[in-house]
């Protein structure tokens, strides 16, 4: 199972606290934590993975980088075209905060049939708003379970 966690890379520090314990949750769960590999929301989700003993993946916009929690960094060169990656690579979508980085993968994973669950993100039909870390990613992995449960009965 494989769970996106996206939001800005300034973020500020309830949507960092925020993001470091969903990426202790996501790791607790036995997810691989997907993310866009950068710093902020990022960065915090994939330290809360890493020191829950999780794996983590970063795509990132450009050929080197990356935050220092990834387990595995793939540099893409493509800029925001990468977030397409991101999202498509997931089974469930988590959005914390966000700009209009955030707005476009959400946009991207509605449109192809990834749930998304918000904390304190965009109020747009299609995102189900969470009242915490624990919320989110609790309706993430199951969003996620019944989506890989039914694609293995076809």
């Amino acid at each position: 199972m494989q769970i996106a966690v996206i939001g800005h890379g300034d973020a500020v520090q309830a949507e960092r606290e925020a993001a470091y314990v969903t990426g202790r949750l996501v790791a607790g769960q036995g997810a691989v934590l997907v993310c866009g590999g950068l710093g902020g929301v990022m960065e915090e989700a994939c330290r809360g993975a890493r020191e829950a003993g999780g794996r983590t993946v970063g795509i990132l916009p450009g050929t080197d980088g990356g935050n220092p929690y990834l387990s595995i960094t793939i540099r893409t060169g493509l800029g925001i075209a990468r977030n397409a990656l991101v999202v498509l690579s997931a089974d469930a979508v988590i959005a914390i905060g966000g700009k209009y980085g955030t707005l476009s993968e959400i946009a991207m994973a509605l449109r192809s049939g990834r749930p998304v669950f918000g904390i304190g993100t965009w109020d747009i039909d299609g995102v189900v708003p969470c009242s915490s870390p624990e919320d989110a990613v609790e309706r993430a992995v199951h969003a996620a379970a019944k989506e890989q449960h039914q694609k293995k009965r076809t």
